[in-house]
């Protein structure tokens, strides 16, 4: 018996050896969790047998538990590099169409060939679908999460439909209105500025802008027309309302006036404005306003100054910027100044963390014992925050591990002494006579 006990003595000395190896050997590995070998001693008897003269018969491992401790955070320059501080998991599947979800705290990310963010053993990380405007998510349902896709393109183009300029009339000017306007005689207007605006294929074309101070002015006001030139289409201007001034050099808003470039015009072959096989499908309107319309031109005594000029047309634009905020939600920046949110990373966490079983490479599967996964989204509720550009560290304590290395090689001794000395004692008996 005694023989047995020392045994068993020596396998959990080892178990413990072997833990404490494996932790210290995993001290660097991203999302590792260290574990602790739990022991339990045994215990058997009859119900005949007197309980208070029983001997223990040994020890046996119990349980080599998780410690799912916080670990440190690394900071990165990846914005694909995600770390959990609290609680809960990244979710995984091993292909597009898979449901066999693993389940890992390693987040350092990257964009595979398709541009979905992957682990670095090509499992795709599971996101949440948002809407793309204000990356409120639909579903917080792992039936419903999805591989995340980056794509690197912002859509299509979005032909210009108005035009927003605010800006100062230098009062001091005088009128050039003696003469027809010119666009390349500057003796025939006082100012000019221009912009970029794209038609339906995203193609640029300039609008440029000009304004001539009118002889006309009454005495309590002034007068400036306004005009558009099409891509330097100098024979060819548009001219739109004229802006009016008060003696305080507001603009007269009542009723607001606008230049109109017709849609009919640009895509008329004949006039030779689209070239492209573009199309416009409404007018181009130049509003003497911000885009905000809480601002509009004034003229005073300085010089001319555009305050506010942009259109809301654009481009396709290319990928600039991946950003990821502390809720999970994915932010794609594109060239043409274009921002779209794309997804909202899925964590998931469990009733039972320990009950989870280890299946390598970082990763955990669900169990009985650890119950369902539960999906939410970061930073609410019980759900740890997602930090971008930053990884988690291993929750390994070096010094620690090292010291439990130490007490379980005395352990190993002393159980190797005990059995020693049990086969002195049956090597004694032996040789009685």
């Amino acid at each position: 018996m005694s023989f047995n006990i020392a045994l068993s003595g020596l396998a959990a000395a080892q178990k413990d050896l072997d833990v404490t190896a494996n932790n210290i050997a995993n001290v660097n590995t991203t999302g590792f969790k260290e574990s602790r070998a739990e022991f339990a001693d045994v215990y058997a008897t009859s119900i005949f047998a007197s309980g208070r003269t029983k001997v223990g018969d040994g020890v046996t491992t119990s349980m080599v538990a998780q410690q799912f401790s916080q670990g440190s955070l690394q900071f990165t320059n990846n914005s694909l590099d995600l770390a959990i501080t609290g609680e809960g998991f990244f979710a995984l599947t091993p292909d597009m169409q898979s449901r066999d979800l693993t389940y890992t705290r390693a987040g350092a990310f990257k964009l595979n060939k398709d541009n979905f963010i992957v682990d670095n053993n090509g499992n795709f990380l599971q996101g949440f679908a948002v809407n793309p405007i204000d990356g409120e998510n639909q579903s917080i349902s792992l039936n419903t999460s999805a591989p995340i896709n980056i794509p690197t393109t912002a859509g299509a183009p979005r032909a210009t439909s108005n035009v927003f300029i605010n800006m100062n009339l230098d009062s001091r000017e005088v009128a050039t209105d003696a003469l027809p306007f010119d666009a390349t005689n500057r003796a025939t207007y006082n100012h000019s500025t221009s912009i970029t605006v794209y038609d339906s294929l995203g193609s640029p074309h300039t609008v440029s802008m000009y304004f001539r101070r009118t002889s006309t002015t009454p005495p309590a006001n002034s007068e400036w027309e306004t005009f558009v030139v099409w891509d330097n289409v100098t024979a060819a201007p548009f001219q739109g309302d004229n802006l009016e001034f008060d003696s305080s050099g507001n603009m007269i808003t009542t009723p607001e006036p606008t230049l109109r470039i017709p849609f009919a015009v640009l895509n008329d072959p004949a006039n030779g404005y689209l070239n492209n096989g573009a199309q416009y499908q409404a007018d181009v309107v130049v509003n003497f306003r911000d885009a905000a319309g809480t601002k509009t031109p004034t003229q005073v005594a300085d010089i001319f100054a555009p305050s506010a000029l942009n259109q809301d047309g654009t481009y396709v634009g290319s990928l600039t910027g991946v950003d990821i905020d502390a809720f999970g939600r994915v932010l794609a920046s594109y060239s043409n100044g274009d921002s779209a949110y794309l997804a909202q990373v899925a964590l998931v966490r469990f009733a039972n963390v320990q009950g989870l079983k280890q299946v390598g490479n970082t990763s955990w599967k669900q169990t009985i014992a650890s119950g369902e996964p539960i999906a939410g989204q970061a930073n609410t509720t019980t759900f740890g925050a997602i930090n971008s550009s930053a990884l988690e560290q291993s929750n390994v304590n070096l010094t620690t591990e090292l010291v439990d290395l130490i007490s379980a090689q005395r352990n190993f001794q002393a159980n190797s002494r005990a059995l020693e000395v049990n086969s002195t004692l049956q090597q004694t008996v032996l040789q009685i006579r």
